[in-house]
């Protein structure tokens, strides 16, 4: 289901959009681009919740089951 939406963006963009749409409308273009950066940007915060994690692991076994947790967690989220 589609919802209709007003956004205002930078003349710059539109200009981009428009170039860049090809056969496909501006609004399907830009709900791409926009799946995108949602995806950018979700993989830039597992990037950094592992860079945290490992920073604060620690050795040995207790790092191990750290892990799995986490692991199991990442994969609940899927």
């Amino acid at each position: 289901m589609r919802i209709a939406k007003s956004f205002t963006i930078e003349p710059d963009l539109s200009t981009y959009v428009a170039e860049t749409k090809g056969p496909r409308s501006a609004s399907e273009r830009v709900n791409e681009l926009l799946r995108r950066a949602m995806l950018q940007e979700q993989y830039e915060q597992l990037a950094a919740e592992a860079a945290e994690f490992f920073a604060e692991a620690q050795t040995g076994r207790a790092e191990t089951k750290d892990f799995q947790r986490a692991s199991l967690r990442t994969f609940s989220r899927d």
